[in-house]
């Protein structure tokens, strides 16, 4: 798996030396990204150079080349994730500073027993006065990690506190990580349903296909909250809107065009579902598990072969986890072609480009971070029940909206494209009749 390490090292404040530096990491295949001077003096200049690596192996070799040059010192080298990552990634801060007796009476006792009754005499107080309707859980149990399989609850934590950074930055939105150990359905929809009343909102994040559906089904029918599985969801909205962009690139209507799919699991059939749902194209999908298969069929999707998808459609999605798996004597001139599957595709772009697609992206073009902070957000906001087709289809056209012309999605950086996707998800919310104004609130 490759690596970000960052290198620091001094080096002779002469000319060229920077550029022989450079020049032994090219000779390692090493890729650069950042380099910071730290330091200019009369004689030597520190700069910290942050390098792509494959593995640790060859990131020692890189320190070990780079030290050997004539007048440079490494000065020491570190592993960008898990440097930023020590200590963990959230804090819990208070929203009010207590500094006097009188904030203690305020936020406690006895000013507190005061909101406590008022909420017990009219529950949808909790909403003004807590922070539930401003809040999410992120649950989890780790049976589906990113691109690392079943590793349990406690290694899926890091990913969690990712998200939930995002919400914070992005949306205003409090997250809390929620570990949950737990394979079976049933204890994790108990478990859930228990910690429940704490959220606005219940965001489910990898767990394995097939429960995911069953969990996310069984919690929207128990909870009053909104429930969404991102895998299924938030990863479909980013990928219809994508596939927006590229037909429009390449010159296709969508609702008259044929979609294909190659694979079904979580994010698949969440993207062929949302496709049809959205556009009213045509799609056809395949995936050599028949377990799929009816999920698949009750969602108006047809079930199919590898070479018939690929023969038939106009837009192929692959999210089937299989590097390689697309041949290039399989792309139809003036495909377009989304293969999603990180870190290494079904097929390079370049390839699918070059083998006569029209269009064609891969996974690190696709961020599925676009998504879920507006989606919640918009619909924390509308105090919505649930997050239905009509939030789920307006945040992908609002987010095919806002790309920028040299782009297929836009910044994710930019907080201003979160705000417009919840805006258009309240939108929908309150259209389609999720809203309910007793449990909406500002997130100011």
């Amino acid at each position: 798996m490759p690596l970000d390490y960052t290198y620091r090292i001094r080096i002779p404040h002469r000319s060229g030396q920077l550029e022989r530096v450079t020049g032994a990491i090219a000779s390692c295949e090493g890729l650069i990204g950042d380099i910071v001077t730290i330091n200019m003096g009369r004689e030597a200049t520190i700069r910290e150079i942050t390098v792509e690596v494959g593995d640790e192996q060859e990131a020692g070799q890189l320190g070990e080349v780079l030290d050997a040059l004539e007048g440079v010192t490494l000065l020491w080298a570190r592993d960008r994730a898990l440097h930023v990552h020590e200590g963990g990634k959230l804090r819990m801060r208070p929203a009010h500073a207590v500094e006097t007796l009188q904030a203690i009476r305020d936020v406690y006792t006895p000013g507190v027993a005061h909101v406590s009754r008022a909420i017990a005499a009219d529950p949808t107080l909790a909403a003004r006065y807590t922070t539930i309707a401003r809040s999410v859980a992120i649950c989890t149990n780790g049976t589906r990690v990113l691109g690392l399989g079943d590793i349990g609850p406690l290694a899926a934590m890091p990913v969690m506190e990712g998200k939930a950074l995002f919400y914070c930055q992005f949306a205003g939105i409090s997250a809390v990580p929620i570990l949950i150990d737990a394979r079976d359905p049933d204890a994790f929809v108990e478990t859930v349903t228990r910690i429940a009343p704490t959220f606005g909102g219940i965001h489910l994040e990898d767990i394995s296909a097939p429960e995911c559906f069953e969990i996310e089904a069984r919690l929207r029918e128990a909870l009053p909250q909104p429930v969404m599985h991102d895998d299924v969801h938030g990863t479909a909205v980013v990928t219809l809107a994508a596939v927006i962009v590229g037909c429009h690139r390449a010159g296709l209507e969508l609702d008259q065009a044929v979609v294909g799919q190659l694979g079904l699991g979580a994010a698949g059939l969440g993207i062929s579902s949302l496709i049809v749902e959205g556009s009213g194209a045509r799609a056809i999908a395949s995936d050599p598990n028949e377990a799929s298969h009816e999920r698949a069929r009750e969602r108006g999707i047809e079930v199919v072969d590898q070479h018939t998808v690929m023969s038939e459609s106009d837009v192929v999605v692959a999210t089937t986890g299989q590097p390689g798996l697309i041949d290039p004597g399989e792309i139809r001139a003036g495909q377009v072609v989304f293969a999603l599957t990180n870190p290494e595709p079904e097929i390079l772009p370049r390839d699918a480009v070059a083998a006569g697609a029209a269009f064609a992206a891969d996974g690190s073009m696709v961020n599925n971070l676009l998504g879920y902070p507006g989606l919640f957000r918009g619909a924390l906001l509308a105090g919505a029940r649930d997050i239905n087709r009509e939030m789920k289809v307006a945040a992908a056209h609002r987010i095919a909206e806002l790309t920028d012309e040299s782009e297929l999605v836009p910044d994710p950086l930019d907080r201003r494209v979160h705000e417009e996707v919840a805006d258009a998800v309240l939108e929908a919310a309150k259209s389609s009749g999720s809203a309910r104004a007793e449990r909406a609130t500002s997130l100011s």
